[in-house]
C-alpha cells in the first residue's frame, strides 16, 4: 500500500469513530400509564353527580335573580332584585332618556306594572315586573 492510501484509510477510520459521538441513540422512555385492570370499580363513580339548580353560585345570601322581568314585552334575564331599572334597560339595549339621574326632572318616567316610575330611581321588585317605555 502506498502512503497516500494508508493516510486515506486512517482518515476514514478517524471520521467513522468520531461520528458516533453525534448519533442520537434511541432510549427507552419509562411507561407512565398503568395497565392494571379496574374490573369496573369506577364505571359508575360519577353517575349520580347532580348538583341541582345553580342559584347564587359561590355567594352566601347573595343577590336574588328575577327572571320574570320584561321590557316592552321582551324578556330580560339575569335582572337582580334591587337593581335599578335604568341598568336593566341598558343591559337589554332599551333606550330611556335621562337628564338629571336624580329623579327630579321626570324625563326617564316609565310604566312599571302599570304605574308611573322614574327609571333612574326605581329598582327591580320581587316577582313579576313589566316595564313599558
Amino acid at each position: 500500500m502506498h502512503s497516500s492510501q494508508i493516510l486515506l484509510l486512517g482518515l476514514l477510520l478517524a471520521l467513522a469513530t468520531s461520528s458516533k459521538a453525534f448519533l442520537a441513540l434511541p432510549t427507552q422512555r419509562p411507561c407512565l400509564a398503568r395497565s392494571e385492570p379496574l374490573f369496573g370499580f369506577f364505571d359508575k363513580a360519577f353517575a349520580n353527580e347532580d348538583l341541582g339548580a345553580k342559584q347564587n353560585a359561590g355567594l352566601k345570601n347573595g343577590p336574588k335573580v328575577n327572571d320574570s322581568v320584561t321590557i316592552n314585552g321582551k324578556a330580560c334575564k339575569n335582572a337582580v332584585v334591587g337593581q335599578k331599572i335604568k341598568v336593566v334597560a341598558a343591559a337589554a339595549r332599551v333606550k330611556i332618556p335621562y337628564n338629571c339621574n336624580n329623579g327630579d326632572c321626570g324625563t326617564c318616567t316609565v310604566l312599571v306594572n302599570g304605574r308611573k316610575a322614574k327609571a333612574c330611581q326605581m329598582t327591580v321588585p320581587k316577582g313579576k315586573c313589566d316595564i313599558q317605555t
